[in-house]
Formats: C-alpha cells, structure tokens, sequence
C-alpha cells in the first residue's frame, strides 16, 4: 500500500519541468473552524489540473483562477477566504472559517532549483523548511535546527514578524511494528488512519501473511536484516510486538541506537525486568534503557487485542505531541 505522504512539491516541479505551468498553493494561516490546517498545499497547472487541497473544496476553484492569474503574471500573492457556516457544514464542519492562502507560481516566483532541493530533501527524508518572506519574496530552505520548536510539533506557520512563512516538511510518520500479531492486526490499520506509514517485520511466515495485513508492507525476516535496510529516524515508532527475545531484542536494541520518537515493548513488569537484564548485559546504560515505554500502551485497563492497540497508538500520540 503506497504511502500518505501528500508529494505535492514534486509535482509541482515535474509538471513545471513538462512544460504544463505549476503554481503551488499553500495556507498560510487560519481562523476558526478551517477545513485545512496550516501547511495544506495545492498543486495547479496551467490547464487547470489540480493535485492536493487546501480548503476540502470549498474555495478550491476560486483558487484554480488565482493560480492561473498568477501564473500568467509571474507573481505571487496572497489570498483570503472566508468560509460560510452553511459551506463548512456541507464539508463536515461545525462552523465556518477563514483562511489565508500564499499563491506561487514555479520558475517566475518560486526557483526551480530551489524547488528541486526541496522536492530532494523530502525524498531522503531529511527534515527541511520551506521559508518565504512575503514583504520581500525571498525564499531560501533551513534545517531543523533553525526552528526546533516548530519541527517538533509540526507546525508550520508565520513567525513574529508577520510576515517570514515557515513551511514544515517533516518526513512521514513512520511505525516500525515488529510481531506480526493479533495486536498488531488492529494497530497497523489503526496507525495508518492516523497518519503513519507501517511496515511489519516478523520472520514467521505463519505471522506475517498477506491475508493478515492486506495491502501492507510486510518482511518476513528478522528486524538486524530488515531495520538496515529501512532505517530509523526522529519521525519513526518502533512496537515489539512478538514477545521473543529473538525477534523483539535486536529490533529494541537498534531502537536505542537511533532518534526514533518512541520505543514500546509488550510484556509484563516481570518480562520487562529481563529484558533489562539482557539489555545491559549488552552494553546499554540505564539511561537508554529508560527511553523503552514497558508495559507498551497507557494504562487504561485495555484486555482485548484491539484495547491494547488502542491504548499504544494512544500513547504514540502522546509521545510525538507532548515530547
């Protein structure tokens, strides 16, 4: 099953690059109840296609004209749009809002080159911000470092100035769950509702079956071969699920070793104590150790498989959210 990573920048460029027109749409800020957040793009061409959305259809076609206006003047600017109670309501809304709207058309404003750096950065995962100063029209790219706070919690959004844009483009949520389980048969379809991108690892080949996991990214293997290969960063969960020291412990152990956000371990309190006795008779400090989440999931009285799921994805959450 193909990623939910929104690759809207790379469209923009290869329809820039096939000559077709590309100006990219994206809000900029909002106010009461707005179909998108902050950061939403839209892709248009110069024939009017579209890839992406930044109201759920409301002001989408007034949009598709700004883009195009824009792209034949080879401007920039920046749009505002009121959304009626009456339109949020037909798109699920409770109530209306008012959104902003930075319009950039590809090569007249926006450089290809530096598109290009972005669209390559976002492909390598590497964490990278899109900046534009909307009083002068400079744009430039920046790390992480530049705006800690903001890649930490994923907001993308105006700085004190009023007028510096900062788009965050952190890699896709990634969950690592190794254990091809009952649990995590009610997790991996739960984590990609929330936005995360699962691929399972269990060298079972009773466990990790396509009939268990439809359309998923499943390895049948053990985690040293596979984590390589898929690697580990600050946007990546790791779940052991297995609950055999054989499959659970190197994927823990390579866990440790990285930047991933999180690290649970099912087992008991009792479970747990061993695995700490294993882990730092391999050479891990206390304070590594104190990184894994054991028992896995917030305690919330969760039995059943799909509680348990429940009560990890919860816990996920809280750990990417609240730091």
């Amino acid at each position: 099953m193909a990623g939910r990573f929104d690759d809207i920048p790379a469209t923009a460029l290869a329809w820039h690059r096939a000559g077709k027109g590309a100006v990219l749409a994206t809000v900029v800020q909002t106010w009461g109840s707005a179909p998108r957040p902050v950061g939403s793009q839209l892709v248009v061409s110069g024939a009017a296609e579209i890839e992406g959305s930044v109201s759920g259809g409301c002001v989408e076609g007034a949009v598709v004209v700004e883009a195009q206006e824009a792209l034949a003047a080879g401007e920039s600017r920046v749009l505002t749009y009121g959304v009626s109670d009456d339109t949020a309501f037909a798109v699920g809304l409770a109530c209306g809002g008012t959104i902003r709207v930075l319009v950039e058309p590809v090569g007249a404003a926006i450089p290809e080159a530096l598109l290009a750096e972005l669209v390559e950065k976002r492909a390598a995962r590497v964490p990278v911000a899109y900046v534009v100063d909307t009083a002068t029209w400079q744009r430039r790219l920046a790390d992480s470092t530049a705006f800690p706070e903001r890649f930490r919690a994923d907001r993308s959004g105006f700085e004190a100035d009023g007028h510096t844009f900062v788009a965050v483009h952190n890699p896709p949520l990634r969950m690592i769950v190794v254990g091809a389980v009952h649990i995590a048969q009610a997790l991996v379809p739960m984590a990609r509702m929330a936005g995360y991108d699962p691929v399972i690892i269990d060298p079972r080949g009773a466990f990790a079956a396509e009939h268990r996991f439809p359309g998923e990214d499943i390895r049948e293997d053990y985690p040293d071969e596979v984590i390589p290969q898929v690697g580990l960063d600050a946007r990546t969960a790791v779940v052991t699920l297995s609950h055999d020291p054989k499959i659970d412990d190197p994927a823990i152990e390579a866990a440790l070793g990285s930047e991933v956000f999180y690290l649970g371990c099912l087992g008991s309190t009792r479970t747990h104590g061993k695995r700490v006795d294993r882990l730092r008779a391999r050479g891990f400090s206390d304070d590594q150790i104190a990184r894994i989440h054991a028992p896995v999931g917030l305690d919330i009285g969760a039995r059943s498989p799909s509680e348990i799921a429940v009560s990890v994805l919860a816990e996920v959450t809280q750990r990417l959210r609240q730091g």
